[in-house]
């Protein structure tokens, strides 16, 4: 018997451990069910499809295998962990603690596992952090209501829309121009990133002067296309206004007119204005650089002096500076005729066709015309008055004795002297004085001298 009873229970033993080793795979199995028994409470309604198998957030034997679980879930929190964004992956703390650190469970479906305190959540943490009056901002101003606070838009454009008077023509970059401090307040625009760069008076220009309307795209670029209104040559001088003015003061000109063109101005021309002459746009018509193109109509010679103006005058006075060479003509002026008006002598504007001779200008009032048209003969310009005409080597009859106090007229009676020139025989001019009444032939200095003509004396 007795070995019957041991016999018996080394079989009873031997059976059993035979029946766990085959019954253990279902025994496992059935863990889930056991652990449900000893379960400590309810998901969050959130976790509740994961309820049924504590497999889904728990590994048996291993609690630190937990996180991975978690992370294998929320895998926008692991994407965060990896690239160190949002606040997972921007916290200190959280890279060295579970997920249920924080987060823990089984406390309810009604439970708040977030643990989000908004009073002192630091937002420096997020992708986003609050600056100027971004930090006065209510948190339901960005954070919509049962949305995700990880969801809620970064971008100004998503939040100030409405706020968008621009009506999205220049982008979503708002922090280009505004600042977060006050919506209002805009900051200082590069505008050298565009293709008109703001120098001079347009730095201070109001951006709407220029975009009208709230139009940023495609404005033209010209500067007749904003002061067009200012334009005082009414589109003459073309649309290249910075040819003379500037940025820093429209009304501050600096063209030189030697230098950009071929025509430099001087004398009156410098203080000529624009208009006076160009009448004409300039894409049309360019005014003539000969000075009668513009002063054709004050020319008082007809234009029988020709084109060439500068000959005699200059820029300096129309009138009054007058400085035309006389030597180049057949006439040249010497002595007293150098300060004789031009009037005096040419009684016209044409200046042409004027008497050379001197009897042409000086009426011979003492000659009466005697001593013909040449009066060069015996005056000089120098003076009227001064007279040099020797008898006896311009002539062939010298005058001897009484002969040399005679008046030029004494013997010089015909207006045609020089045709009928005055007779050389004493008889010529003595007929009259003869009182042999010609009985002694003409040759009257056989008795008579020149010194005295009485008495006489035979020779």
């Amino acid at each position: 018997m007795e070995y019957s009873g041991k016999h018996s229970v080394r079989c009873f033993l031997a059976v059993s451990l035979s029946l766990l080793v085959l019954a253990l795979p279902e025994f496992l199995h059935a863990q889930s069910w056991y652990e449900q028994l000893v379960t400590p409470g309810n998901l969050i309604e959130g976790h509740a499809k994961l309820e049924n198998e504590c497999a889904n957030c728990h590994k048996s034997f291993s609690k630190g295998a937990q996180r991975q679980l978690c992370l294998d879930c929320h895998k926008d929190v692991a994407a965060d962990l990896e690239s160190t964004k949002g606040f997972h992956g921007r916290s200190p703390e959280v890279g060295n603690l579970g997920c249920n650190h924080c987060h823990t469970d089984h406390i309810g479906r009604k439970a708040d596992i977030l643990l989000l305190d908004q009073e002192t959540f630091d937002h420096r943490f997020s992708d986003f952090t609050l600056r100027g009056s971004h930090g006065n901002a209510p948190c339901s101003g960005c954070h919509a209501s049962k949305e995700k606070h990880r969801t809620a838009p970064s971008q100004c454009i998503d939040c100030h829309e409405n706020n968008d008077r621009h009506l999205g023509q220049l982008g979503r970059e708002c922090a280009d121009c505004h600042q977060e401090t006050v919506w209002a307040e805009v900051a200082e625009f590069d505008h050298t990133t565009t293709d008109f760069k703001l120098v001079g008076a347009h730095q201070k220009v109001r951006c709407q002067s220029c975009h009208v309307g709230e139009v940023y795209k495609d404005l033209p670029g010209l500067c007749v296309d904003c002061h067009l209104i200012q334009d005082v040559h009414e589109s003459r001088m073309g649309p290249k206004c910075e040819s003379c003015h500037q940025p820093a003061k429209w009304k501050d000109v600096a063209f030189d007119h030697g230098a950009d063109t071929d025509f430099t101005l001087i004398g009156k021309h410098t203080e000529l204005k624009c208009n006076t002459c160009h009448i004409q746009p300039m894409a049309q018509k360019k005014p003539g650089k000969a000075c009668i193109d513009c002063h054709q109509g004050s020319d008082p010679h007809k234009g029988q002096q020709g084109r060439e103006c500068g000959s005699c005058h200059n820029a300096g006075g129309w009138r009054s500076k007058v400085v035309f060479d006389h030597e180049i003509t057949t006439f040249p002026l010497i002595g007293l005729h150098v300060v004789v008006p031009c009037e005096s002598c040419h009684a016209t504007a044409a200046f042409k066709e004027v008497e050379t001779k001197c009897a042409g200008c000086h009426e011979d009032v003492f000659h009466d015309g005697r001593l013909g048209e040449t009066c060069g003969n015996c005056h000089n310009p120098n003076g009227w008055a001064h007279w040099v005409f020797d008898h006896d080597t311009d002539t062939d009859f010298r005058l001897t004795g009484a002969h040399g106090g005679l008046d030029c007229h004494a013997c010089h009676i015909n207006k045609n002297a020089f045709e009928l020139k005055a007779p050389q025989s004493c008889v010529g001019c003595h007929a009259k004085d003869d009182t042999h009444k010609s009985r002694f032939g003409q040759q009257c200095s056989r008795c008579h001298s020149t010194t005295k003509f009485k008495p006489a004396r035979l020779r």
